[in-house]
């Protein structure tokens, strides 16, 4: 058995152990405003319910390994004490991986992954109207564990209003787990869907990926692409030139005698079977045909 002292490594690298170790772990997608009133949305996985009476949840945004700084998310629970957290079913997760990615403030996130913001009732951060279970919070407490990089800071919530869409409840009030489809965060670019097993999800682009809100209206109000197609698609540096999307249209054409007759449903239909095998640069190509 390999034995390790913590402080013989990188925190990078301990970081890396531990979340592979410790999983899946269930995800808390925090919705907060700045002082600024600038809406914000994250997804952290170092996260539990503590308490039922109090209702309490806690979650951690770590600081930065790399240049130990710390998240838009702490900075406004700090300023203003309030949180949403919103858990993360099968039919969302791409859009929330998208929703990680580290876009310069003030970006809204809900937009650029594509969520619909809802108007909370307590609180002022909007709730993810896609998300089966949302929960207003009020911050308690934050708990800094450290002042290095990859030091955790305990957010200690109180849930003070509880939403839940009556298509995951039982006839008598209880969550079916089944329909429910909750995932979790393993290591590396694992997830767990809880009724399921572990699949892969590609990390968000560190360049930045165009997000939901830059796409053309006719890919982004489809009738046939899903949340998690779109979390797909958004997660590209730029789309396909025009020339680009001609060449591949001629050289599938032997296989798709009728691509060139084919209407809007029928392209996102072929789209999506792209992206069912994670070809996100053939599926922009027929999208944009």
């Amino acid at each position: 058995m390999l034995s390790i002292d913590p402080k013989s490594l990188s925190t990078s690298k301990l970081h890396s152990y531990l979340l592979s170790a410790v999983a899946p772990r269930p995800i808390a997608f925090a919705s907060t405003v700045g002082a600024d009133g600038h809406a914000n949305l994250s997804p952290f996985s170092f996260f539990n319910v503590f308490s039922a009476n109090p209702p309490i949840l806690v979650f951690s945004p770590s600081r930065r390994v790399k240049d130990n700084t710390i998240k838009h998310t702490l900075q406004n629970v700090t300023a203003t004490k309030e949180v949403v957290i919103n858990v993360v079913s099968f039919d969302m997760v791409h859009q929330t991986s998208l929703s990680s990615t580290e876009y310069p403030e003030g970006v809204n996130e809900f937009e650029k992954a594509g969520f619909t913001m809802l108007k909370s009732h307590l609180v002022k951060p909007f709730r993810v109207a896609e998300s089966p279970v949302q929960m207003e919070c009020r911050v308690t407490d934050i708990i800094a564990l450290g002042t290095e990089g990859g030091a955790g800071n305990l957010v200690i919530c109180e849930v003070v209003k509880l939403h839940i869409n009556e298509d995951v409840l039982n006839e008598d009030g209880s969550i079916n787990q089944v329909k429910l489809d909750l995932v979790a965060r393993a290591g590396g670019s694992y997830y767990s869907r809880a009724k399921k097993g572990y699949f892969e999800i590609p990390k968000p682009l560190t360049t930045l990926g165009i997000g939901v809100d830059s796409f053309p209206d006719k890919v982004k109000n489809s009738m046939v692409l899903t949340g998690n197609d779109l979390g797909m698609l958004g997660n590209v540096e730029s789309l396909p030139t025009e020339d680009q999307v001609t060449a591949f249209i001629e050289d599938i054409s032997e296989r798709y005698p009728d691509i060139k007759k084919m209407n809007r449903r029928q392209k996102h239909k072929l789209a999506r079977n792209y992206l069912s095998f994670g070809d996100v640069e053939s599926a922009w190509k027929v999208l944009l045909s």
